[in-house]
């Protein structure tokens, strides 16, 4: 990971000498969650919703939409305990993120995302998304929780003078 810049002075990041997006997975037992990240790799957004067939049909079903929306990297939400051990739920997202591998040649990362759900749903509420709008899939809009929660801890390891420029 490393800063560049780019016309106008702008800063971006820069994962592994590449610009590329990141598809974030929440994975659940019904539904796996899809989310997007925007190529610079600032902000991201729910995608889609699949439905839970099998690990290694769900990993290609993965590795596939990280290929249509060009992203090079897949970043999958691991539920951890309260001192980072691995439960039923963990080891389950380390298994799929083993069969991604097999299925993608980019980089496939396990995330920390305790407490995404719970989160995911405040945030919906907090911005005022009707009732109706957050019946819907929550499973993407926590993908798009976990990857954003990622790009932000990303954003804060760099040197504050590419996170903020104060020299103008």
């Amino acid at each position: 990971m490393a800063g560049s810049t780019a016309a106008g002075g702008f800063k971006y990041l820069v994962l592994e000498g590449m610009m590329g997006r990141i598809l974030g997975v929440d994975p659940g037992e019904k539904n796996i969650g899809l989310a997007l990240s925007d190529s610079l790799g600032i902000s991201a957004a729910p995608l889609c919703v699949i439905r839970h067939v099998s690990r290694d049909e769900d990993a290609r079903t993965i590795a596939a939409r990280a290929l249509e929306n060009d992203a090079q990297m897949i970043l999958i939400g691991q539920a951890l305990g309260h001192q980072g051990e691995e439960g039923l739920a963990a080891r389950k997202a380390k298994n799929l993120a083993e069969a991604v591998q097999q299925h993608f040649s980019g980089k496939v990362m396990l995330w920390d995302e305790s407490g995404s759900t719970n989160a995911a749903k405040a945030l919906s509420i907090e911005i005022g998304m009707r009732k109706s709008k957050r019946r819907g899939h929550l499973d993407a809009r926590t993908a798009a929780y976990i990857l954003q929660d990622y790009l932000d801890w990303l954003d804060s390891q760099k040197p504050l003078s590419e996170s903020q420029d104060y020299d103008r």
